[in-house]
């Protein structure tokens, strides 16, 4: 089936076509048509497998369908998202959708000033509103944000929202908002604690679930390479020289780890660029843009800013580090492989990580593939890194300092 055979306003059929979308994936043909009929969703999907368009082609076709009332000045459609990153990402795919229907779109989230975002809201008389919960509130307690004429309520990657410790935050908006509304929940994992969340917002909803029995894409593949810990800027300066048409995402366990890597591959002559919950909404947003665009080729990053983050023809994953919640390998992997691309993703593992491999593996029901290296292909790739003048002394330096930060994830802070 095509998105031509969808019953869609011919305005919102040529945006999706202007996307490049064609076919609806899985989640799409079982979400789209329910959601058209008013039903409430309660979709499990894995990341990568097309969950915003999932929502946003239906309830802007429902907002087309209902026209807006004269004295309705308050939000029709408001999306909950858990980042300021996917706050934006959603908010700018919701634009693209809503070009020339006359449905106007907000993207309203903190470390930024609000002060725009509040003109935009008055300006736009803004029918969906994208919000981070802690900005949502802000907005609200302020009068600039209403909410009591929302019909349709979507929460979006909800079990990383409730990770950040949203819980209460989203609770609280629920009962503010109408009780007769269409609620869509979106989660890329599922445990009691979602389940209990999700049956207290949602009104005998069509289940929907995608994959359950693999949880990560097929598209991708996956291997483990036996790396020492000090070796490890080594071994990515190698890919990163040996793939010269590859955009390449790696994931670091700490904050500090990010900027080491990213200052050791600085010294190696590679340009790459670090997102991380210690640099401002700025930073994180110019960080982000520049590998969008292709004027880097790598982005390091943590596993709470990255999550949920889609940018088109990531050919590589590296977990520099080996994620210490083996959920998280899930969420790393899934930036690459999206929709029908083929992705790559390899996980560098020192013998101190072992443990948190095995749990990975006991996570996805399956051991990864171990690479064989040989003694002569792993002293060439010391080899080529020096030649790029490493101070080796100021590695080993770096990596002593390091040590206390290694093992510890990053403190899970609201965004």
């Amino acid at each position: 089936m095509k998105f031509d055979a969808l019953n869609l306003r011919p305005e919102l059929r040529a945006n999706i076509a202007a996307l490049g979308w064609h076919r609806p994936t899985d989640i799409q043909y079982r979400a789209i048509t329910p959601t058209l009929h008013g039903d409430d969703i309660l979709a499990i999907a894995q990341t990568g497998t097309g969950k915003t368009a999932a929502f946003a082609i239906p309830a802007i076709e429902l907002l087309l369908r209902r026209n807006r009332q004269d004295d309705n000045n308050g939000v029709r459609c408001l999306v909950m998202e858990p980042t300021h990153e996917l706050a934006r990402q959603t908010g700018d795919v919701m634009r693209q959708l809503c070009t020339d229907t006359g449905i106007t779109v907000a993207a309203v989230y903190g470390g930024v000033t609000q002060e725009p975002q509040i003109e935009q809201l008055i300006r736009q008389r803004a029918d969906i509103v994208v919000a981070t919960p802690g900005r949502l509130f802000d907005l609200k307690s302020q009068g600039y944000l209403h909410c009591d004429s929302c019909e349709i309520l979507i929460l979006d990657e909800a079990d990383h929202m409730l990770d950040l410790g949203f819980i209460d935050d989203i609770r609280q908006l629920v009962r503010s908002l109408p009780r007769r509304r269409q609620t869509l929940f979106y989660s890329a994992t599922i445990d009691e604690k979602i389940k209990k969340l999700a049956y207290s917002t949602v009104n005998r909803p069509i289940h929907i679930r995608i994959s359950p029995k693999d949880r990560v894409a097929r598209n991708v593949t996956h291997e483990v390479l036996s790396v020492p810990m000090d070796q490890k800027r080594f071994y990515l300066e190698r890919i990163f020289r040996e793939n010269p048409d590859c955009r390449i995402m790696v994931f670091v366990r700490t904050r500090v780890r990010a900027e080491r890597v990213a200052a050791a591959m600085q010294r190696a002559g590679i340009e790459a660029v670090s997102m991380h919950g210690s640099k401002s909404q700025h930073e994180r947003t110019k960080a982000l843009e520049t590998f969008r665009r292709g004027d880097v080729r790598m982005l390091i990053a943590t596993d709470v800013t990255a999550r949920g983050i889609d940018i088109p023809q990531v050919n590589y994953v590296v977990n520099y580090d080996v994620p210490d919640v083996p959920e998280n390998y899930v969420h790393r992997v899934g930036r690459t492989g999206r929709g029908m691309d083929k992705g790559y993703a390899l996980t560098f593992c020192a013998d101190e990580e072992r443990p948190l491999l095995a749990e990975v593996e006991s996570y996805l029901g399956e051991e990864i593939t171990l690479l064989d290296m040989t003694r002569a292909d792993r002293e060439a790739t010391i080899d080529l890194a020096t030649e790029t003048k490493h101070s080796w002394q100021q590695i080993v330096n770096e990596e002593l300092l390091a040590e206390e930060h290694r093992g510890k994830p990053d403190k899970k802070t609201k965004k």
